[in-house]
């Protein structure tokens, strides 16, 4: 399947640069000294998470599965490589053919993670697998920074629609990466239109102080925007005053004004007297949309306040204080021979200051107490124990190099938020805190 199975309407372009220059080194070194085709196993996982979190968000399989697919070198790539001498022509020879025709497996999209959590497991011969280090990284990352930090808001939101509204804070492609990632976490719509061409998710929009200050009076204002839209669309009420300014919407639109947005002041505050004088005036339906630099506590803070929804931007697209979710990828096992059938060899990085790995290639369960609530994240090698045998987490993502597990966004936004209710109710507090669940290592035969 590709992404035009999915009736997605842009195509990602070739991903072959988006890589660094050491993993060419590596592999022109490799095809020298014969080992590039020797049978290697990565994985990428996180240390710790972020300060506070207790939980973290998997988003941006799909990107990756879509970014693998289409790592090719073609001429002009080829032609740049050879003329910076990146590298040799033997190995610009072997990228030429390149196609990943390894296996992927990993958490699937929308699953939460922990530290240790082999959250994708990357198979094939070295040379090709350690192309995609930087590319995987880059997407997973950045992806799964944005969903945990939606996946807060979402949750701090206690039900209440979130608008993703970031794209005037981040680069312009970050932004279509960071609304489909928000989605995931939660978010209802969003107010870029690539992400709504590009990915399907729902889109809104209001209007800006702009519009208001364009007219000679407001009034004018809300007026052309209520003729154009009609009476269901959101006026923004607080450029001047904002109580005159919701007087003035009722009388133009009438009881029947879909909302007002409030972008400034003590929203708690504003919001109450807003909701009063909309009652008041007998727009008891009108919603109320509050926007101005939101993070989780913020939301959190309204949550007795009389607000309909939430437009989020600058804490959404850079994670909430934690723009990375610090995901590395390592090399964990390597064939103790040339052949195709040579066994597995666990191997891991020695080192002082915290960069230590577990080696060996690895499988993870999620193991539940009496109730049914998660109580342990368990990731081992070997053999997995017949208690945890249903409840692995892995899934295979791509078999032979084709992909057999892209799917909607909207099954992957409904497998977080079950993921997220299966985990014990201290996940969702803002106050800080260890990771909710505790990383138990098993430890077996390397397997092959």
């Amino acid at each position: 399947m590709n992404t035009a199975d999915l009736r997605l309407p842009v195509d990602v372009p070739s991903t072959a640069l988006f890589t660094d220059h050491y993993e060419l080194t590596m592999l022109q070194a490799a095809l020298k000294a014969g080992t590039a085709d020797r049978r290697s196993v990565f994985e990428v996982f996180t240390r710790r998470l972020p300060d506070g979190r207790r939980y973290g968000v998997v988003a941006g399989t799909g990107r990756v599965l879509d970014a693998v697919e289409n790592f090719r070198f073609d001429d002009d790539v080829l032609r740049f490589l050879r003329e910076r001498g990146v590298a040799d022509d033997a190995t610009l020879q072997w990228l030429a053919d390149y196609r990943f025709g390894g296996d992927i497996w990993g958490y699937p999209e929308g699953e939460v993670y922990f530290p240790g959590s082999p959250v994708m497991r990357v198979e094939g011969s070295f040379g090709e697998c350690v192309l995609l280090e930087t590319v995987i990284l880059s997407i997973l990352n950045h992806d799964s920074a944005i969903a945990a930090a939606a996946s807060r808001m979402s949750s701090a939101a206690g039900g209440r629609p979130l608008i993703e509204m970031g794209a005037r804070r981040t680069h312009e492609l970050a932004a279509v990466a960071a609304a489909r990632a928000a989605y995931i976490g939660g978010f209802a719509t969003t107010s870029d239109l690539a992400a709504g061409f590009r990915y399907n998710i729902p889109t809104v929009g209001t209007s800006a102080h702009a519009f208001t200050l364009l007219h000679d009076r407001e009034r004018d204002a809300f007026q052309a925007q209520v003729d154009s839209l009609g009476r269901d669309t959101t006026l923004l009420v607080d450029t001047y005053d904002v109580a005159e300014a919701v007087r003035t919407a009722v009388e133009v639109a009438g009881p029947g004004l879909g909302a007002v947005r409030i972008d400034s002041g003590d929203l708690l505050l504003v919001a109450h007297r807003v909701r009063q004088q909309l009652d008041e005036l007998g727009a008891r339906d009108t919603k109320i949309v509050v926007t101005s630099d939101l993070d989780e506590y913020a939301i959190a803070s309204l949550a007795a306040a009389p607000v309909d929804a939430y437009g989020v931007g600058t804490q959404l697209v850079t994670g909430s204080g934690h723009p990375t979710a610090s995901m590395v990828y390592k090399l964990v096992a390597r064939a103790e021979g040339a052949g195709p059938d040579a066994p597995l060899k666990p191997v891991a990085k020695k080192s002082s200051g915290g960069k230590t790995s577990v080696g060996g290639r690895k499988w993870a369960a999620r193991r539940l107490d009496a109730d049914g609530v998660a109580e342990a994240e368990v990731v081992g090698t070997g053999p997995v124990p017949a208690e945890l045998a249903d409840r692995q987490l892995l899934v295979q993502l791509v078999k032979g190099g084709e992909v057999v597990a892209r799917e909607p966004l909207d099954v992957v936004r409904d497998r977080h938020a079950a993921a997220r209710a299966g985990l014990p109710l201290s996940a969702t507090q803002l106050s800080r805190g260890e990771a909710v669940l505790p990383t138990e290592y098993v430890h077996g035969a390397s397997g092959s």
